[in-house]
């Protein structure tokens, strides 16, 4: 009976982080190792996570100075012994039934990644996120097209739905096998890249893999009502940290084909959404938000990217908001962010 680590970093979650734990030890799936990485957590976090090792011989507890999520997550894959691996945020949680189904499909296909949907949870509403409309199997040729490449960005039609740019790259949602990650020592690498951390070990990790299995069932709770969580906050490094994160993952696909550039400069441009909905965090009012928008579409790589983006495949909606991006219409981006954003609070 293979064996799973289950990888939880914790900071400040003491109001989410029993649930969580709860859904951990839960598991119908019982030869699991669950390793908790308190990352400098100022609450009660680590009175909680000492509560539930006090009870339960298979969950260790680690205590480390702050080192962000990445440092959490490496950490915790540093001290695991598993076959595989499962990443848990602390303030989420999975269904009884995850660990044990992932690890039947990935035995059964030989499968060094499986994958599964996800629930947006909004406190008093819940909300199924789409990846894929039925259980997959990828061999090598369709993992690199379908899961690889579009880890990078998004192509042709599935531009139809640019809210899904990132439905994959997260690292909770995932069984990883060990030996893939401690054999070519992938890391989460540069903790500053907050956000983006998940898309880049992912890009590693699924360059390895030959087999990957979809499981159509939205086993992980991801939850959207944390105020603390680091989505609420204004960003006023992001656009550094995502340039960042495009020069690596340029360097990654250099000699990937056009089909990986074109995914690329597709990813750069959706981008904006993200950053522009940053913007709206930002206490200094319009005229500065605008005004960073501004300079975003006007920097090279953006309109390299808006250059090469076509707008064909894209709802009506979206093809207005990227015509503008693509003038660099600032002001105008900057209206349509607004009623993104009140749709998004709906």
């Amino acid at each position: 009976m293979k064996k799973v680590s289950v990888i939880i970093p914790v900071y400040n979650v003491e109001a989410y982080l029993p649930k969580c734990m709860e859904s951990a030890v839960g598991q119908s799936y019982e030869n699991i190792e669950i390793i908790c990485v308190d990352d400098g957590s100022t609450d009660s976090s680590p009175d909680i996570l000492s509560s539930f090792a006090d009870k339960d011989s298979r969950i260790r507890v680690i205590h480390q100075e702050n080192q962000g999520l990445s440092g959490a997550r490496n950490t915790g894959i540093g001290y695991a012994t598993g076959d595989y691996i499962v990443f848990l945020d602390g303030d989420d949680w999975i269904d009884i039934e995850t660990v044990g189904q992932a690890v039947e499909a990935a035995e059964k296909n030989s499968a060094q990644a499986v994958m599964w949907g996800y629930v947006r949870e909004f406190g008093d509403a819940s909300s199924v996120k789409k990846i894929f409309d039925s259980d997959m199997v990828f061999d090598r040729e369709h993992t690199e097209t379908m899961i690889h490449r579009r880890i990078v960005g998004l192509v042709g039609e599935e531009l139809s739905n640019p809210e899904n740019a990132d439905s994959i790259v997260t690292a909770w949602g995932k069984l990883y096998c060990r030996d893939i990650i401690v054999n070519n020592n992938l890391k989460f690498v540069d903790t500053k890249l907050i956000g983006t951390e998940d898309a880049l070990f992912n890009l590693y990790y699924f360059g390895f893999v030959s087999k990957t299995v979809f499981i159509n069932k939205p086993f992980n709770h991801y939850r959207k009502d944390n105020e603390t969580s680091l989505t609420k906050k204004y960003k006023p490094k992001l656009y550094s940290q995502w340039s960042l994160l495009y020069d690596k993952m340029q360097s990654y696909i250099s000699d990937k084909g056009n089909l990986y550039e074109e995914a690329f400069y597709n990813r750069v441009c959706l981008s904006i959404i993200g950053l522009g909905l940053n913007e709206l965090c930002n206490k200094k009012g319009a005229s500065e938000r605008i005004k960073n928008i501004k300079t975003i579409l006007s920097s090279d790589r953006y309109s390299k990217a808006y250059s090469k983006l076509d707008l064909s495949f894209f709802p009506i909606h979206w093809k207005i908001f990227f015509t503008l991006c693509k003038h660099k219409l600032a002001a105008g981006v900057y209206i349509l962010l607004l009623i993104i954003q009140f749709m998004i609070g709906r």
